[in-house]
């Protein structure tokens, strides 16, 4: 009997525990997704990439260029002279891999202009998430666009549309 009542008080203790936790659910995509200066930014992000491939692309295709003339005048050459194109082949390729590592590495020039213009931004929406718990007296804050296990939520703890607005002002 006394250990069919601790059960029992274990499991309302623990009913009032999880109860008594205060959460919200925020979709971060959507509150991003929301924010022109966002949007232009991935806009930015999304032409200069496009510009920096093309150069890649065309660092690539001279090399493809040098090393396809190579390969028709190869058995005409000396061997001194196929060792210098190929040479020249190499090295122009170390330059274009080299190139595109600058650009599109994790630390390249797209990854630099990425922090510049998304960091502001997601300093701030993550701000306004913080402060908006913080004000309401929110104890956690789930992002349902990152997180897979998230099944379902109700509306009741979906705080999406409030911090979007809280972002306009």
């Amino acid at each position: 009997m006394r250990k069919c009542l601790f059960l029992m008080a274990i499991a309302l203790l623990s009913v009032t525990f999880v109860s008594a936790q205060n959460y919200m659910v925020v979709n971060s995509e959507k509150v991003f997704k929301s924010l022109t200066s966002y949007n232009n930014a991935l806009e930015t992000l999304d032409d200069l990439a496009e510009s920096y491939q093309n150069t890649v692309d065309q660092k690539f295709a001279a090399v493809e260029q040098m090393y396809n003339s190579y390969m028709q005048q190869r058995a005409s050459l000396s061997e001194s002279y196929r060792q210098q194109r190929e040479k020249a082949i190499l090295d122009a390729e170390a330059e274009a891999t080299e190139y595109q590592e600058k650009i599109f590495g994790t630390d390249g020039t797209l990854m630099q202009k990425r922090l510049e213009l998304i960091q502001p931004i997601q300093d701030k929406v993550f701000s306004t998430i913080e402060s908006y718990a913080k004000r309401y007296g929110y104890d956690l804050v789930i992002d349902s666009a990152s997180n897979p296990t998230l099944l379902y939520n109700s509306e009741k703890v979906d705080f999406t549309d409030r911090i979007i607005e809280a972002l306009r002002y």
